[in-house]
């Protein structure tokens, strides 16, 4: 009787262990993967998102010097900051794998099929003929929206091998289609050519911008996260550049150029326009628009109040001057100097951001507050940036 007893026992006991894996192997196949959100990420943009694509390249430019990433990395990786940008920041949350440089190619530690980035330096939303055509030089590199795209295109067979393979792989996959249109329009201006004839450029970037997502839509991406353009009058390079002796052309609180932030809240608000009709005729695709210009400029508002103890306008890195850029002796170059703490400076190299200030712009985009529609409602798994870590063992 009791070897019975104990042999009903085991088999009830066998029975819930039974039960309970099953359960625990159903729940896993409920959750969403990669940090409950996206399994991959394709980001395509300028120096903003670039990872490391111009330094792969071969293009001979100060940023494959250090201190170049001398923060994060401690070394230099491709990357115009001293450490992370906002797409590392948006892949640490998702849980995935900093992007790998496109240029760089597959290898066994870079999963392409987990993302991939064909952001480069210098890159253009218009064609390079467009620019060409007009007798306007591109100081930094040939490559342009278009160029990436045809990459991204050419790679995508090798991720995916059949129709409903790819729909899986690019409908779970987070699309960052930018920040991009700057060089554009600071290659129209340092041409010499006047605002006015600039601005007349911004609905063409905007098509091009829109165009690129419309293709990415049709292969078969469903969320895309599309940023606007920064403080353009904030940037330490453009206040040498456009310096101006006229008081009435700087902001009495930050310090920077109106004009040019006006020039780049018209840039944002023709793209935020063109989204709208875009998800009028993509209902089924989610179009995040992240307003970059929003989450950056509080920093230059209140620099104290995020930890920033120097000048916003002023470079940690540069060749000297007002704003610490000096065009002829720029950040990597022989004659520049560097910071001792970057974590307080919100410029990097008079162009770009460091990565303290990259932190608290991605930080206002993950969790929402700058983005429409809200990215917490596409990612509500999003931690907050500050408990977010990821290895080095990466790019």
């Amino acid at each position: 009787m009791i070897t019975s007893v104990v042999s009903s026992n085991s088999f009830v006991m066998s029975q819930l262990s039974i039960l309970f894996t099953s359960f625990i192997i159903l729940l896993n196949s409920f959750r969403p993967a990669a940090g409950g959100c996206f399994t991959s990420i394709f980001s395509f943009g300028d120096s903003f998102t670039d990872t490391g694509n111009l330094k792969a390249s071969g293009t001979s430019n100060p940023i494959i010097n250090f201190p170049y990433g001398e923060t994060y990395f401690h070394h230099p990786t491709g990357r115009c900051s001293d450490g992370r940008l906002i797409v590392d920041f948006i892949a640490e949350a998702a849980g995935l794998p900093l992007l790998p440089p496109y240029l760089l190619g597959p290898d066994e530690h870079r999963d392409f099929r987990k993302g991939v980035n064909f952001a480069v330096v210098g890159a253009t939303a218009l064609e390079i003929s467009f620019f060409v055509d007009k007798g306007i030089s591109l100081p930094v590199t040939n490559y342009s929206l278009g160029s990436q795209l045809a990459w991204f295109k050419q790679l995508l067979p090798s991720l995916c091998s059949s129709d409903s393979e790819c729909k899986n792989l690019l409908g779970n996959a987070l699309f960052l289609m930018g920040e991009i249109g700057g060089n554009d329009y600071f290659n129209v201006l340092g041409d010499g050519r006047s605002l006015e004839e600039t601005k007349t450029f911004v609905p063409l970037v905007v098509n091009a911008i829109s165009s690129a997502i419309t293709s990415v839509i049709e292969l078969g991406a469903r969320t895309l996260l599309v940023p606007g353009i920064v403080p353009f009058g904030c940037i330490p390079a453009n206040l040498v550049s456009f310096r101006s002796s006229n008081s009435e052309d700087y902001d009495q609180e930050t310090g920077c150029i109106k004009w040019l932030n006006e020039f780049a809240v018209y840039h944002n608000l023709l793209l935020i326009k063109e989204l709208d009709r875009l998800r009028k005729m993509h209902p089924h695709a989610n179009i995040i628009y992240a307003d970059c210009y929003q989450a950056a400029m509080p920093i230059f508002q209140s620099p104290e109040k995020y930890g920033f103890q120097n000048s916003p306008l002023l470079a940690c890195c540069g060749g000297g001057g007002l704003y610490n850029y000096n065009s002829s002796c720029l950040c990597g170059e022989l004659g520049s100097t560097v910071c001792i703490e970057p974590s307080r400076y919100v410029s990097w190299d008079g162009l770009h951001f460091t990565e303290a200030a990259y932190k608290i712009i991605a930080a206002g985009l993950l969790q929402g507050k700058y983005t429409n529609p809200p990215f917490t409602k596409t990612c509500a798994l999003f931690e907050t940036i500050e408990n977010l870590e990821f290895s080095r063992n990466t790019y």
